[in-house]
């Protein structure tokens, strides 16, 4: 696992990195999609999370879940294109599991894509993904993910 200015970002993951979203492809062929360790920091506390239904089809780049902070709202946009076939229920109840695990219990939805090879061409994966984040990290003057 890489770390990036203290957060960190596993590289058998799957990142959209302009908008702070990971992807994993599960045995079964689904994506688990959720927000990365940095999107969570620059959030802060996680007191809101609002997935799309099961059964809802999400465009690539469009709002699969909606999330709001002590000083964000906004939404979490899909790596993928797909439609919604599980949401972590536990984050609805503790939205704050986004903030102490965001690759594991804070997953958000659980997709079936419609172009995962199409897709996953455009995101950023294995050795590639630390350089990526320390770039837009350093861009955006981020001072690190508090351990």
């Amino acid at each position: 696992m890489a770390t990036v200015k203290g957060c960190n970002i596993p590289e058998d993951l799957y990142y959209n990195v302009e908008n702070n979203v990971w992807a994993r492809r599960e045995a079964d062929g689904t994506i688990t999609i959720g927000m990365t360790a940095y999107a969570a920091a620059i959030a802060g506390q996680i007191v809101s999370c609002t997935p799309k239904k099961v059964g809802r089809s999400i465009e690539l780049n469009k709002s699969a879940v909606t999330v709001e902070s002590g000083k964000w709202v906004g939404p979490v946009k899909s790596p993928v294109a797909g439609e919604v076939v599980a949401v972590n229920e536990t984050v609805v109840a503790t939205p704050a599991t986004v903030n102490s695990d965001p690759y594991g219990a804070g997953w958000l939805v659980r997709l079936k894509p419609s172009n995962w090879d199409g897709d996953s061409a455009t995101l950023t994966t294995g050795a590639a993904v630390a350089l990526a984040f320390e770039s837009k990290m350093t861009a955006e003057g981020f001072a690190g993910c508090q351990g």
